[in-house]
């Protein structure tokens, strides 16, 4: 196997255990399932992923790094309400309205059992979406446009929870996340500008 077709088929890996661990958790397959979806041998799984453990690390490693860099993405520049808006956006993207649960949300549930290396990763990648809402809601506050109780950092504990919630039951009940509406309800001042996607008007 050349270099570039194994870099293609451990990539190829870590997509399918990432679509695998939303939809089934962690627990839900095996490396069997795994490699009649790629289409090799359970021996090519084990080159690139000794065990489970290995896998599980890779897939949230990769999955932590692109999403959160997404979310750092937002043009920082923008008001922080139209901020959270982009957020929501993301967080109610095609592959999480598709019955595949955020990878952070649906790996919490299973957190007792995790290893600790996959443990620690998913606190950071916790922790990395509280910071940046937590100073989108710093932000609105100072600006009129947002409204919330407490400390940013709790607020923003409040606001990850409530969007892993929102997919868990849209998943539960096959209905939209209702992500918007949610949030709105909690912090947007008049509710204008996260629930209809716009920037919401300052208070006078």
């Amino acid at each position: 196997m050349t270099p570039a077709a194994s870099a293609n088929t451990r990539e190829q890996l870590l997509a399918l255990a990432q679509k695998l661990i939303r939809t089934r958790g962690y627990h839900g397959f095996s490396y069997r399932d795994l490699a009649e979806m790629v289409g090799v041998k359970t021996s090519s799984i084990h080159y690139h992923f000794p065990g489970k453990d290995d896998l599980l690390f890779g897939a949230l490693q990769d999955y932590a790094r692109r999403a959160v860099s997404a979310v750092q993405a937002i043009d920082a520049t923008l008001p922080a309400d139209a901020r959270l808006d982009r957020y929501i956006g993301l967080m109610e993207s095609t592959d999480c309205a598709s019955g595949e649960l955020c990878m952070g949300g649906m790996l919490a549930a299973d957190v007792l059992s995790l290893p600790e290396p996959a443990r620690a990763e998913l606190e950071s990648f916790f922790r990395k979406h509280e910071a940046w809402l937590a100073g989108v809601l710093r932000d609105g506050a100072a600006q009129g446009r947002l409204r919330f109780a407490g400390t940013p950092e709790a607020a923003a504990r409040a606001a990850f929870a409530t969007v892993q919630g929102c997919l868990l039951v849209a998943r539960l009940f096959k209905v939209p996340p209702g992500i918007r509406q949610a949030l709105a309800g909690l912090y947007a001042v008049d509710g204008a500008g996260v629930a209809a996607g716009q920037p919401a008007d300052a208070p006078a």
